[in-house]
Parts: structure tokens; C-alpha cells; sequence
């Protein structure tokens, strides 16, 4: 019998360039609510979740970035920066999907035995605009959002537990899959004991992904091998 199978999507490099809009949208946010976003200039976004982008730059200003006051500003900010972010959206034209992203996930959406959800430092809001504006949210029944833990392997665990309830199954029958593009989706897929794939679709070319200990290593999602690496009995 096939082994279950639940596959974790990262969003922003992986699945979907958004040109900026996202850091534009955080900074506009902070601006605008404390004046200033400089102290988010040098922060490199990839593989964090916006919780732990807010709560930096809260601490870049010299507030406060731990306890209840801190959890309030943070939660505040982040309401502000989805009004914001869905502004930069319906702006920007540069938005589109990687290479081989639509052909993947119409291979694999009449997979048996298979779940397919994403594994994002977005909150879940900011994951719908996004996604929402290339016609592909719908298309992932679940998953681990930056809104359910500021931690990166938390949340990939947290998404995998709805992934393997979508199989009806126990989370240790299934086999974990976390398809990412940055050292750090790599790192937290190992933590919770997945195999990891990445792409190097955004800052970090195959060498840099490979050393940072990546099972696979493909240029893009249009790679011969991507989905017989997905779901093995696919070839």
C-alpha cells in the first residue's frame, strides 16, 4: 500500500514571486503606524514568518518585542499591514507563478493517498491575497501559516497534523514532504523528521541549498524528476 503522503508548499520564492509587494506592505505598514520601516532595511525576509518580521522591527524601534503589550503591537500591525498588503497586490503587475507550479499541482491533485497543503511564514490572510491573486489558494485544502506559530517548524508541524488529518490517518503513518527555497525551510522540514525539496527559484542557487542540507536540489519546479520526487510512485 502506498504510504500517505503530505506535501508542504512554501509561498513567497517557491510557488510565487510577488515582486516586493510583501516587504513593501510590511514596511508601508510600520510607517505608518510608528514612522518609520528603516530598521527592516537590512532583515532578509526569506524563510521568516511575519510574525517574527513584526516582532524584529518592533525591536529595531526600540519598543517592546516581548510579553502581552508586545503580543498586542504585533497582532495590531499585522491587521494593518493585510489592508495594506492587499493595496500592493491589486497593484503590482510583476506578481507570477514560478515555472512548472500550475503543471505540479495538476499532477498531483488526483493523487491517491495524497495531501497537499502549504508550510508558510505568511499568516493565512496574507497567504489568500497573495495566492488568491494567481488563481491557485484554493487549490491547497490546508495547512501551516504564520498566524498559527511564529516558529517555522512549528508551524510546518502544525501543518502537517491537518494534512494527515485530511488522509484520516495519524501524522506518524505519513510520510512528510516540505518543498521550500531557503535554507531555513530546509532546516525546520528536518526538525520535524520530513524529507526536504528544494528549489532554487529565489535568493539561494542549488549550491547554497544543497550544502544547507536539502535531500533535492532542483532548479525549478519543471525539473524531469520533481513530481516521481514527490510522490514516487507518480513515474
Amino acid at each position: 500500500m502506498t504510504r500517505p503522503t503530505v506535501l508542504l508548499f512554501d509561498i513567497d520564492g517557491t510557488l510565487v514571486t510577488t515582486s516586493g509587494a510583501g516587504r513593501r506592505a510590511i514596511e508601508r505598514a510600520f510607517a505608518q503606524r510608528y514612522g518609520r520601516s528603516d530598521m527592516l532595511r537590512d532583515v532578509r525576509f526569506g524563510g521568516m514568518t511575519d510574525r517574527a518580521i513584526t516582532r524584529i522591527g518592533l525591536a529595531g524601534l526600540g519598543e517592546p518585542a516581548d510579553g502581552p503589550a508586545a503580543e498586542r503591537a504585533i497582532d495590531a500591525l499585522l491587521e494593518h499591514y493585510v489592508t495594506v498588503l492587499a493595496e500592493e497586490v491589486a497593484n503590482e503587475t510583476g506578481i507570477r507563478l514560478h515555472a512548472g507550479v500550475l503543471e505540479t499541482l495538476d499532477a498531483l491533485v488526483d493523487r491517491p493517498h495524497t495531501a497537499i497543503g502549504l508550510g508558510t511564514g505568511n499568516i493565512r490572510p496574507g497567504a489568500r491575497l497573495k495566492l488568491g491573486r494567481v488563481g491557485i489558494f484554493e487549490r491547497f485544502a490546508f495547512g501551516g501559516f504564520g498566524c498559527d506559530h511564529e516558529e517555522r517548524t512549528e508551524l510546518l508541524r502544525i501543518g502537517a497534523g491537518r494534512g494527515a488529518a485530511c488522509l484520516g490517518v495519524p501524522v506518524g503513518a505519513c510520510r512528510l514532504v516540505v518543498i521550500g527555497d531557503t535554507p531555513r525551510d530546509v532546516a525546520a522540514a528536518g526538525a520535524i523528521g520530513a524529507e526536504s525539496v528544494a528549489v532554487a527559484t529565489s535568493s539561494y542557487d542549488r549550491a547554497a541549498l544543497a550544502a544547507s542540507g536539502a535531500r533535492w536540489v532542483f532548479e525549478d519546479l519543471t525539473a524531469p524528476d520533481v513530481l516521481a520526487t514527490l510522490v514516487p510512485d507518480a513515474a
